[in-house]
């Protein structure tokens, strides 16, 4: 019979994976991550790698939107600031590529902390406006510079690591997953320090976050630059894995398609970020592989466009009625279910 103990150490209580089991699921998935490029096609590894920039996107969101409390809707628009910025990096300056991901991560930042701003003074709906509205300026100036290449954009060479050319999708998985991986991780570490806790706090009530001492703009600036971060990193890993970037590649609607993954996954949850990314990013997949069994001629491709925004709607509506906590709330109740069976309650 197996003693629950107290943790001896606030290290111990502290510790991210605290159980056997947890570190030995956690073996098992980097494990499988190792061995899929090896076992998969390349429209599966496709799929892993864009799914993987989806996870580091969607975790910056949600560090600012389901943890903090704010919403954005300029997730798209800091994706390409960041894919700019590699794009750019990498043309003209030929830094290796961990500078140009970091480079870019780095301007995205700067455009959120200057996104921020009004984040004091206004929220909810109104915050959601002023973001949509750096929307519209980047995608302006993305497509009236010289400098990014106007209307035709950037064509990006393949990231150059050790010498090799990551140029499959078998070649660049090795660097957009490992990358993602020690995103995720470093923001689920955020949420056991002083920051994270304070950005919990003010996403739960702001003015009482306030009167205990936590500054509401810094740290709701300092939000807003991780998210931005997160977005500019995942941009330049999306700049290196299409190696073409325009003013078209990051409209609204992918800024949209962010917000619906951490409903969909589950808001204030790592995990939601990760299950809301997986699930929206096969949902395209699978209506194309609908609409491919379905009698009807090859003009219906075009229709899975706004069929995918009408499902993305519906997602959003089904999900805030009948499990406002996603997916990831799913996922536990799933768990307690095995874990207590047979003795459920």
């Amino acid at each position: 019979m197996r003693i629950a103990t107290a943790k001896q150490t606030y290290l111990a209580d502290e510790a991210l994976f605290d159980t056997r089991t947890q570190r030995t699921w956690l073996a098992l998935l980097a494990a499988s991550l190792a061995t899929f490029p090896f076992v998969a096609d390349a429209y599966w590894l496709y799929l892993a790698c864009l799914v993987a920039i989806n996870v580091a996107s969607a975790t910056g969101l949600n560090i600012l939107t389901g943890y903090t409390g704010l919403v954005s809707l300029g997730q798209a628009a800091f994706m390409g600031l960041g894919a700019y910025t590699v794009a750019v990096m990498e043309l003209r300056l030929g830094t290796p590529v961990l500078v140009n991901l970091l480079g870019g991560g780095a301007v995205a930042m700067a455009g959120g902390l200057l996104v921020g701003i009004p984040s004091l003074r206004v929220k909810g709906l109104y915050l959601a406006i002023s973001t949509i509205a750096a929307s519209f300026i980047a995608h302006f100036i993305f497509a009236n510079w010289e400098f990014t290449g106007g209307t035709t954009g950037l064509q990006v060479p393949p990231a150059r690591v050790l010498g090799v050319d990551l140029d499959t999708s078998f070649k660049i998985y090795w660097l957009i997953v490992p990358v993602t991986a020690l995103m995720v991780l470093g923001a689920a570490n955020l949420f056991r320090t002083r920051i994270g806790r304070a950005f919990i706090a003010i996403r739960d009530r702001d003015i009482s976050a306030e009167v205990l001492g936590i500054r509401l703009l810094r740290y709701k600036l300092l939000s807003f630059g991780l998210s931005s971060f997160y977005a500019g990193v995942a941009g330049g890993l999306w700049a290196y894995f299409f190696r073409v970037v325009t003013p078209e590649s990051f409209p609204l609607i992918m800024s949209i398609f962010f917000l619906a993954a951490i409903i969909v996954g589950g808001m204030g949850s790592i995990l939601g970020s990760i299950l809301g990314a997986i699930f929206m990013t096969m949902v395209p997949e699978l209506l194309k592989l609908i609409v491919g069994w379905l009698p009807v001629g090859g003009d219906a491709l075009r229709l899975i466009s706004p069929v995918r925004t009408i499902v993305f709607g519906l997602l959003i509506v089904g999900f805030l009625i009948f499990e406002p906590h996603g997916l990831a709330e799913i996922w536990r109740r799933v768990r307690r279910f095995f874990h207590l069976w047979p003795f459920r309650t």
